[in-house]
């Protein structure tokens, strides 16, 4: 399995706003720039991640992003179904299968995906902060 650049911005991203003192929203413009993310991709990230509720958004001058709950009450799984969606489990071309192969196969695709989502539930984001390893946003102009 292999994160998708998408998710990897949100998570660099999540990582970022952790930083940040609580409640001072950052520009999705910083982001970009500290993460070294292409903005406008970023930006819709950011909308994925607002609708789920895992950051909030400002308008305005001051405007920006926030977290909407600590890192340590963030999955991973979270994130991922936020910006890729559902996990799925299908097996395409099912029909072309001999007869009940391709049902067993999707069955046990069905098993793999409910483990692996439960293995990433259980991934907090707050595991990956390295100690020492913050630069905060909010210094200095946006």
């Amino acid at each position: 399995m292999q994160l998708s650049q998408s998710v990897a911005y949100g998570v660099r991203a999540l990582m970022e706003l952790a930083e940040c003192p609580e409640g001072s929203p950052v520009s999705c413009a910083r982001l970009a720039r500290q993460g070294h993310m292409p903005e406008r991709f970023l930006l819709e990230v950011l909308r994925h991640l607002a609708r789920q509720g895992i950051v909030e958004s400002a308008r305005g001058g001051a405007g920006g992003f926030v977290l909407a709950k600590p890192l340590d009450e963030i999955s991973l799984l979270e994130v991922i179904e936020a910006i890729d969606g559902p996990l799925g489990a299908g097996v395409p071309g099912k029909a072309h299968f001999p007869q009940g192969a391709g049902q067993r196969l999707e069955e046990a695709m069905r098993q793999v995906t409910e483990q692996v989502r439960q293995r990433l539930a259980g991934i907090r984001l707050a595991e990956f902060r390295a100690a020492g390893s913050a630069r905060p946003l909010v210094a200095g102009p946006v």
